[in-house]
C-alpha cells in the first residue's frame, strides 16, 4: 500500500539523541534554545516558542488572545469548521465562544469574504488554517482587519494554524515569519519538519513571546532564582514546553526538510498536470502568487466512496482526513448561517498521496489509476 503520510527520520538523528542523553538533562535544556534559535532564523521571526505539540501551541495562542475578566463581551473566535478538531478545540478550551465561517470551495482555506460579513464588536480572534499548506491571502485578511477596527473599534487577534504549512509562502514571505499574527506550527512526526510530537509558535512581538515562554511553564520565567525560591508566578500556566529529545530530533529532520517540500511540491505539480480535466475530478486553486508546502494533495471527487474503493482496490492509500467539525455533538450548541461552500465540497474532498516517498513509478500508478475512472 502506497502510504498518505509517512514519517521522515533525518541524518545523524540517533547521534544526537544519544548527545542528549548522555547529558542527563532531557527536559527543557540548551538542545530546545539551539533549536528555537534555528526555527527563527528559518521563519525570519525571532520571537519562537516551542511546545510540546501543535494542540498546545493553538491551546496557548487562544489563551494569548483572549483577555479574562475584562467584562468588555468579546469572547467569540471566527474560525473554519474544515479543520482537524485541534483547531476548535483549543477555542473551547479557553472557554471561547465558537462561531463558524463559511469555506472557499476553490481553495478549501477560510472564506474571507464571509469572514468580512461576521466580525463582530463580540470577536476576540480569528483563526484561520492554511489547508494542505496552500496560504490564505493575509494581505487581504489584513484589510479586512482595517475595516473591522474603524468600525468596532477593536482589531481581533489573528491565530494562524499553520500545521501544515512549513516552507508556505505568500509572495514571497514565509507564512508564520511576518510578525504580525500568532502562528502555531505543528511538530508532529509525519509534518514536513517532525519531532516525534512537538510545535511552535510564532509571537508578534517580545512581550506576547515572554508570555507564551512563561505560561509554557507553568506561569514560571526559568531565569527566575527557583533555588531559593525568589520568584513570583503572576498568572497561571501550563506543562507545554519541548523536550530535549524532541528538539535533538528537529534539528535532525531541519537539515533536509527543504529537500522534502520541494519533493512535495515536484509530486503536486506532476499531478496538477497529469490530473487536469479528469471526469469527475476537479482540483483545487493554485495563485501564482503563493506557494504552497503542499503537504497534503487534496482533490474533490465525485462519487467519493467508489474512489476511495478504486484506489483502495490498487494499492493507494486515500483518506477524506477530516469530518467537518460543525456537525460534531462536541459543539452543537453552536448555532450559526448556512454555510454553502463548504455543503458544495465535503461530500467530494479526499487526499492523495503527495510525500516526499514516492517514486516516479508510485505517482504514474496514482495518476493512472485515477484517469481510468471509478
Amino acid at each position: 500500500m502506497i502510504p498518505l503520510l509517512k514519517a521522515a527520520i533525518g541524518p545523524n538523528t540517533l547521534d544526537r539523541i544519544a548527545d542528549v542523553l548522555s547529558t542527563g538533562m532531557i527536559g527543557h535544556g540548551p538542545v530546545v534554545e539551539e533549536f528555537e534559535a534555528a526555527l527563527g532564523a528559518r521563519v525570519g521571526n525571532p520571537y519562537v516558542a516551542t511546545v510540546n505539540n501543535g494542540t498546545s501551541g493553538l491551546h496557548l495562542a487562544l489563551r494569548l488572545a483572549s483577555t479574562p475578566g475584562t467584562g468588555d463581551g468579546r469572547d467569540e473566535v471566527l474560525s473554519t469548521p474544515l479543520t482537524f478538531e485541534a483547531t476548535n478545540w483549543a477555542v473551547l478550551a479557553n472557554g471561547l465562544r465558537l462561531r463558524w465561517v463559511d469555506v472557499d470551495p476553490a481553495t478549501l482555506n477560510l472564506d474571507l469574504d464571509d469572514l468580512a460579513k461576521k466580525i463582530s464588536p463580540a470577536t476576540r480572534a480569528i483563526v484561520i488554517v492554511h489547508w494542505a499548506g496552500y496560504p490564505v491571502d493575509l494581505d487581504r485578511l489584513r484589510e479586512i482587519l482595517d475595516a473591522a477596527e474603524a468600525a468596532h473599534g477593536y482589531r481581533p487577534v489573528v491565530v494562524e494554524d499553520c500545521a501544515h504549512a512549513w516552507g508556505s509562502t505568500l509572495r514571497g514571505r514565509p507564512v508564520g515569519g511576518d510578525g504580525e499574527n500568532i502562528c502555531v506550527f505543528s511538530f508532529h512526526a509525519t509534518k514536513h519538519l517532525g519531532t516525534g510530537c512537538g510545535g511552535m509558535l510564532t509571537l508578534p512581538d517580545e512581550q506576547s513571546y515572554e508570555r507564551a515562554r512563561r505560561l509554557r511553564f507553568f506561569g514560571i520565567d526559568r531565569r527566575a532564582d527557583r533555588v531559593n525560591g525568589n520568584y513570583d508566578v503572576p498568572e497561571w500556566g501550563y506543562n507545554f514546553y519541548l523536550d530535549q529529545i524532541s528538539a535533538s530530533i528537529g534539528l535532525a529532520n531541519l537539515e533536509t526538510v527543504d529537500e522534502r517540500v520541494e519533493q512535495h511540491r515536484r509530486n503536486a505539480a506532476f499531478y496538477d498536470a497529469e490530473l487536469a480535466g479528469v471526469p469527475g475530478l476537479e482540483l483545487t486553486a493554485r495563485e501564482p502568487d503563493r506557494e504552497s508546502s503542499c503537504w497534503l494533495y487534496p482533490v474533490k471527487a465525485e462519487d467519493r466512496p467508489s474512489f476511495m474503493r478504486k484506489m483502495n482496490d490498487a494499492g493507494i492509500m486515500v483518506s477524506m482526513l477530516v469530518r467537518r467539525n460543525d456537525t460534531h455533538g462536541a459543539v452543537r450548541q453552536v448555532a450559526d448561517s448556512a454555510l454553502p461552500g463548504l455543503d458544495a465540497v465535503h461530500e467530494r474532498i479526499v487526499h492523495i498521496p503527495v510525500g516526499w516517498w514516492l517514486s516516479e513509478a508510485d505517482r504514474a500508478h496514482i495518476a493512472d489509476t485515477i484517469k481510468s475512472g471509478w
